[in-house]
């Protein structure tokens, strides 16, 4: 997947069949559903793919526990088909997580364990295995660093669990392999209109170059998640608020405080929401909230109330109790929520099932959603634009599509930290041979090397320290500080790659620091 490739097919294609605006979990889903039905497609992000909330989720594949606690049984049994279906064609991304939920009265275990039973049976043959009610003595054998004063039991549950950018960058390369074209920094400045104010294209930008484009196309589709509100403001003089951006937080810590490859569920915090503590690559990521904000921003900044509400709630259920100096990394993502049809509806009571909009100008919008249903939310929107622009009615063939990297076969050894690449590891490790600079670590305290780096300029399209850093490479999310401090190798190498001078590459190193900070915490903040 290289950025010149892509241009070169923008430049061959006068007419296009679908036009997305966003690069984000729905946009690329979108992408690859229309251009494996055989239609001309390509994708707009005005930044980098999965730059927004696709890449700052909790990290979990799931029905949604909470959802079924609030009745939405449909939501429930379509995610968790989606949460198998993610886990066949992206087995190297996707796996099964244990979780626990502890128990500090005694009817929560019974109550908790038949909820949890009716999780499984809606997921039928695609359950990732059945829960089960564990004694206390069991729950801190499973949770080694739980608060013990007051555990009564625990109930033992399954879900699934991803690395949300590198998902993102697979479906990228599986849509391109099946035809798409996908351009990263090209911001969509205008929406093209017909006489019959009906919309027939779109004019952009490509950051890069400055170069201005005009793009006819039958379908054009509005997936920009927090900024659809933006898109909608081109589209039609009158407009409503269609989506409200609700911010979540996540802290991420050491593996000391939860040494466990189990999970914790807090079913019910202190204002009702749930809360997750998840191993993920080495560390513990804990969250999240729910704050309702009033705008959307590229880079949201975690809140002081939510990182008091989350470390609070983890110094009361676990006994290796985390304070302010021991978190790594904090991420702060905004969910496009459908905005609520009554007036005083809270967040929590909107809900994730997505929303397909179809204006008068024939611009079609999809709002709300979440990660693990992203395919089924693509197969409804192509199937829309087929119905509104009279494309053909090919059928949707992704339940059956794998996504780059995917292992059919071999299991998965997740104790190699270059599993998230699947079949991608022999390139990566030739790269190291062909090429033996590469093989030197990115980082000294991680095993992530300058070959990672390169793969990632190389073949995924990165443009930025940030690209590298925070979606190809995890680092960003998981240490910021180290992240900072591996910025100027990731920068050099990115100079020579693309061809920039090291006045580019300074600047980069700079610009990645000041982002980079906002990851840490206002009082650890590199200087």
């Amino acid at each position: 997947m290289k950025r010149s490739e892509q241009l070169t097919q923008l430049a061959q294609t006068k007419n296009w069949d679908v036009i997305i605006i966003g690069g984000g979990a729905n946009g690329l889903g979108i992408a690859l559903d229309a251009a494996s039905r055989g239609f001309k497609t390509i994708l707009l992000e005005s930044i980098d793919f999965a730059k927004g909330t696709s890449s700052r989720s909790t990290k979990l594949v799931h029905g949604g526990v909470r959802y079924l606690e609030q009745g939405d049984i449909a939501l429930v049994r379509e995610a968790l088909k989606e949460r198998g279906l993610m886990a066949q064609n992206a087995g190297h991304l996707v796996k099964n997580q244990s979780f626990v939920i502890p128990n500090y009265n005694w009817w929560g275990g019974y109550f908790y364990t038949v909820g949890l039973t009716l999780y499984d049976m809606l997921a039928g043959r695609l359950s990732l295995g059945a829960s089960k009610y564990v004694s206390r003595k069991k729950t801190i054998e499973l949770l080694p660093t739980i608060t013990q004063k007051g555990l009564v039991s625990g109930v033992v549950y399954q879900d699934g669990q991803f690395d949300d950018s590198r998902l993102a960058i697979n479906i990228a390369q599986t849509a391109v392999e099946n035809g798409a074209t996908l351009l990263n920094y090209s911001k969509v400045t205008n929406l093209l209109k017909d006489d019959k104010n009906q919309v027939i294209g779109v004019e952009f930008e490509d950051k890069e170059t400055g170069t201005k484009y005009e793009l006819n196309g039958t379908a054009v589709i509005n997936a920009t998640g927090v900024f659809t509100n933006s898109i909608m403001k081109m589209n039609d003089l009158e407009y409503k608020k269609y989506i409200v951006p609700s911010q979540g937080i996540h802290l991420v810590f050491d593996k000391s405080f939860l040494p466990s490859q189990h999970a914790l569920m807090i079913p019910k915090t202190s204002d009702g929401r749930v809360l997750f503590a998840v191993p993920w690559h080495d560390k513990i990521v804990v969250g999240t909230t729910d704050t309702l904000v009033k705008k959307s921003s590229l880079e949201p900044i975690a809140l002081e109330e939510e990182i008091d509400f989350v470390l609070e709630t983890a110094q009361r259920f676990l006994e290796k109790k985390p304070t302010r100096g021991d978190v790594l990394s904090v991420f702060a993502g905004l969910r496009p929520l459908a905005a609520p049809e009554k007036k005083g509806q809270s967040t929590k009571e909107v809900s994730r099932s997505h929303k397909i909009i179809v204006s008068d100008t024939g611009l079609i919008t999809i709002t709300g959603g979440k990660w693990t249903t992203y395919r089924k939310i693509a197969e409804d929107v192509i199937g829309k634009a087929i119905k509104v622009h009279n494309l053909p009615k090919n059928g949707c063939k992704t339940e059956h599509i794998a996504i780059h990297g995917n292992k059919a076969t071999s299991v998965t050894d997740r104790e190699n930290h270059l599993y998230i690449y699947g079949t991608d590891i022999p390139k990566i490790l030739k790269l190291q041979e062909d090429e033996p600079i590469l093989k030197e670590k990115l980082h000294p305290d991680y095993d992530y090397t300058m070959a990672e780096v390169a793969w990632a300029i190389r073949f995924e399209m990165a443009r930025t320290i940030e690209d590298v850093l925070a979606r190809r490479v995890r680092l960003l999310f998981l240490d910021a500080r180290a992240a900072i401090d591996s910025s100027e190798k990731v920068a050099q190498l990115l100079a020579k790659e693309l061809v920039h001078d090291t006045t580019w590459a300074q600047a980069q190193a700079a610009e990645f620091r000041t982002l980079a900070n906002g990851f840490l915490l206002t009082e650890f903040q590199v200087k």
